[in-house]
């Protein structure tokens, strides 16, 4: 028991720990590791609160399935944006836009490591072959999902920067896309099942993957112009 807990462990961090080296590198202006190591912990730290209220709000209202998965989508927004929120907006190394995506997407892909291990303690007693199927379509699914839908808010994040007066409108527009866009990917995966899901689910994070790559171009690009 205790190695198949280990195992799980060790499995459930190499889908964010793969993602992070992936967008890390595509940093041109590389953060502070100590500070990329804080955040990624920061995000795996306040996951079991995103469980929490999930918890919360299923008990205390009866909803409908949508209505379920589209709180909890917001709340996982909202839990890690406050990971990068309480850690990084105040400290002297984001000292660009772009940063806060970077920073977001770390957050992100601590909260999914946790979920990675939960759901491997579980896979892992059912032998390596199914422990193995559900790494890789967490890895290329709901990995991806957290690095992505963090990213959108770090993008929101980033434009706040620019318009101080409405930073808070702009960072709210932000969460708000985002866990429209979690919604979309978990409702695609409760209601569509089998390959026609995964293929689904596969497209939107592709789309998703490409604009937040332009994105991250775009907020540079305003930097750059803003500094002169």
């Amino acid at each position: 028991m205790l190695f198949n807990n280990g195992f799980a462990v060790s499995l459930g961090m190499v889908p964010s720990l793969t993602w992070l080296i992936f967008y890390l590198h595509k940093d041109k202006n590389p953060e502070p590791k100590y500070l990329v190591s804080r955040t990624f912990f920061m995000g795996i730290i306040l996951a079991p609160i995103a469980a929490v209220l999930q918890l919360f709000f299923s008990q205390q209202w009866e909803m409908s399935q949508t209505t379920f998965v589209l709180i909890s989508a917001f709340i996982e927004e909202v839990i890690k944006y406050s990971a990068v929120r309480f850690l990084i907006l105040h400290n002297p190394e984001f000292d660009e836009p772009a940063d806060a995506m970077i920073y977001m997407i770390v957050a992100g892909l601590g909260f999914a490591a946790i979920e990675n291990t939960l759901v491997l303690f579980r896979a892992v007693e059912m032998g390596a072959l199914v422990a193995s199927k559900i790494l890789f379509f967490r890895f290329v699914g709901a990995t991806l999902l957290h690095a992505l839908s963090s990213g959108l808010v770090g993008y929101f994040l980033g434009l706040a920067w620019f318009y101080h007066r409405h930073s808070r409108k702009i960072i709210f527009l932000g969460i708000a896309l985002a866990s429209i866009f979690h919604f979309a990917f978990n409702i695609i995966l409760v209601t569509v099942s089998g390959t026609q899901g995964f293929f689904y689910s596969t497209i939107l994070l592709v789309f998703s993957a490409l604009i937040i790559s332009l994105l991250f171009k775009n907020l540079s690009n305003k930097t750059r112009k803003f500094n002169g």
